[in-house]
């Protein structure tokens, strides 16, 4: 996702920010920072930090037992090991669903025949412009696992319900996301 241009005008629930000046203090091998200078809908000015994301797929896997498929790793900005959702950075103009077969295969080993697109949302829009596309895969398929050399995963099979039980192992907002818009499609498709 393309940063807006200076001096275009951000409409906004209260107003309209103008970014006047950007400059771009890192750039790294998965996110890039700049910072911007806006003037806000009252004419005052602000700084702005925002962290440039590529975009990113969530995939909530569930098998014909309802079970979901979650990866366990350790993550180092938390400091320990999550369990969540199988995800992952886009390449560059990778499709997101592209991404999301690639994911699954890498993370899991797993295919699906069948992919309903659930969400796609801001992780956190407060200073970051990654967006998550999140798919709900069935009909899953054994396959040959392709993990990337970074990635230290376990693979762990929940039953998807009862909801709360999963819910509370979770910390991660993407994983919390995907679970409640995958059991909302199905539970619409139950009735």
């Amino acid at each position: 996702m393309s940063p807006v241009a200076l001096g275009d005008y951000q409409k906004g629930g209260q107003g309209i920010n103008k970014r006047l000046s950007s400059r771009q203090i890192y750039h790294g091998r998965i996110i890039n920072l700049r910072v911007d200078e806006v003037e806000l809908p009252d004419g005052r000015q602000a700084t702005r930090e925002i962290v440039e994301h590529p975009g990113a797929c969530v995939i909530v896997p569930v098998d014909e037992n309802g079970m979901v498929y979650l990866v366990r790793q350790y993550r180092d900005a938390a400091g320990r090991d999550l369990l969540e959702l199988p995800a992952g950075k886009l390449k560059p103009d990778e499709e997101p669903l592209a991404g999301a077969r690639r994911e699954c295969l890498e993370e899991l080993g797993l295919t699906a025949g069948s992919w309903q697109h659930l969400s796609s949302f801001y992780s956190t829009p407060g200073f970051c412009n990654e967006m998550l596309h999140c798919y709900l895969a069935q009909e899953l398929s054994a396959a040959e696992k392709k993990h990337d050399r970074e990635e230290f995963l376990e693979t762990v099979i929940r039953p998807l319900r009862p909801a709360g039980a999963l819910l509370g192992e979770l910390q991660d907002a993407k994983s919390l996301a995907g679970i409640q818009l995958a059991l909302r499609v199905l539970d619409m498709d139950i009735k």
